[in-house]
């Protein structure tokens, strides 16, 4: 799944693709935005992603199904 978060002062949105379910994800957003002080998410390939919960802009969830690729997505 591709998570997109929008950080504040930063020209640039962070895109991770993890391994985790929607309702983790938009658990672990709310629990920032209601306090915690830092969103910690872990990407596919197991590396910790902090961002402080002051600065999320936005927080963009993509969908579970991954895209086909090839001839045979026709």
């Amino acid at each position: 799944m591709e998570i997109t978060i929008g950080v504040q002062n930063l020209a640039r949105e962070l895109t991770i693709e993890t391994d985790a379910t929607a309702e983790e994800i938009s658990k672990a957003v709310t629990d920032a935005l209601n306090g915690k002080p830092v969103l910690e998410l872990t990407d596919s390939r197991g590396r910790k992603i902090l961002v402080p919960s002051a600065t999320i802009g936005y927080v963009e969830i993509g969908a579970e199904e991954q895209r086909k690729v090839g001839f045979g997505s026709l």
